[in-house]
């Protein structure tokens, strides 16, 4: 199992994200993944810059590879210049880019002013982007007259030498349906064991990604501290998170999330044993890579001691679990 670290764009300045993903490469992750947002999920996160060119500078300052978690190619951008986009993103880091695509938030694509559209429609305007996009990534002419996207023409000239692997976030059925169907592997920032073994079956067994937070600081109640004032939205249930259209309404809606639901949907402080336990629920599942991303200020000191401890510890955890599941499978 991969272990990689999740650059929140939505909580950090750009300088500190080059930051986080030089010391992550040097602790010993293995990938990253960066979040794609217009807008935070509320005003205390205070950030949210432009992630094509934060992966741009990444590609100076690290060789890990990195993935979108995740862009909507869709109406806040077209899929013309997210295949732009994501080519020139594969050519800086060599091959090292993969993007990562959903159907996206309205707390993001709304900017606009177009009407927000059901889920079925975001699922089949995300089918139609995804298929626009690699017809582009083939360097040849694009025409294209679809039900939600027109191509005029397009020929995108800077590629790579590999078309960038497409992974689709899912976190329902119908989601989940179609990334296998049309990607090359899934998203998600659940372990729920029956999406990930609809999304196996429906792709012929394609590999799984999956990403989870954890807020690293000097106590448990300065953990909880730092998760509430900037994550409760992370709490909300449902699909509110797509629906929502500002920062201002997430807020008004997380008030229905307290200290303590935040304290228990996820790890809080200094302690590595249950940092290394909250791994435990993905390497059950059995997804071929998982990301862990920081919450408040101590980011440097998170990265420093998941390094030391936290990583070769889940390694073993794992290594531990392959051994068990080949048993398994040598005894059938």
């Amino acid at each position: 199992m991969k272990i990689g670290y999740f650059l929140s764009c939505e909580e950090y300045e750009p300088r500190e994200l080059l930051e986080q993903a030089l010391l992550a490469e040097e602790a010993g992750f293995e990938a990253l993944w960066i979040s794609d947002h217009f807008h935070p999920w509320n005003d205390e996160q205070g950030q949210s810059p432009f992630v094509w060119g934060v992966i741009g500078a990444l590609s100076r300052v690290t060789r890990l590879p990195v993935t979108t978690a995740v862009t909507c190619p869709t109406m806040r951008m077209s899929p013309v210049i997210t295949a732009q986009a994501a080519a020139t993103a594969a050519v800086m880091h060599e091959g090292r880019f993969r993007l990562g695509v959903g159907s996206g938030e309205a707390l993001n694509e709304h900017i606009h002013g177009d009407a927000w559209p059901s889920a079925d429609v975001r699922l089949e305007m995300l089918d139609e982007a995804v298929d626009v996009m690699r017809r582009l990534w083939s360097g040849e002419n694009v025409e294209h007259r679809g039900r939600h996207y027109t191509v005029d023409n397009a020929r995108i000239y800077t590629l790579p030498d590999e078309p960038p692997e497409v992974y689709v976030s899912g976190f329902g059925p119908k989601s989940v349906r179609l990334a296998g169907r049309i990607a090359d592997g899934y998203i998600t920032t659940s372990p729920d064991t029956d999406l990930l073994d609809l999304f196996r079956e429906t792709s012929g067994g394609k590999p799984a990604a999956a990403g989870f937070k954890a807020a690293y600081a000097s106590s448990e109640e300065e953990g909880v501290r730092h998760a509430h004032r900037l994550w409760a939205t992370s709490g909300l249930p449902g699909e509110l998170a797509q629906v929502l259209a500002t920062p201002r309404h997430f807020e008004q809606a997380a008030q229905l999330v307290t200290p303590e639901m935040t304290r228990d949907s996820l790890v809080c402080g200094p302690d590595l044993e249950r940092h290394v336990a909250s791994f435990q629920p993905y390497v059950d599942a059995g997804f071929e890579e998982v990301y862990v991303a920081n919450i408040g200020p101590h980011y440097r000191d998170m990265i420093t001691r998941f390094g030391e401890e936290v990583l070769p510890a889940v390694r073993a955890m794992a290594a531990r679990d392959q051994k068990l599941d080949d048993k398994v499978e040598v005894a059938r």
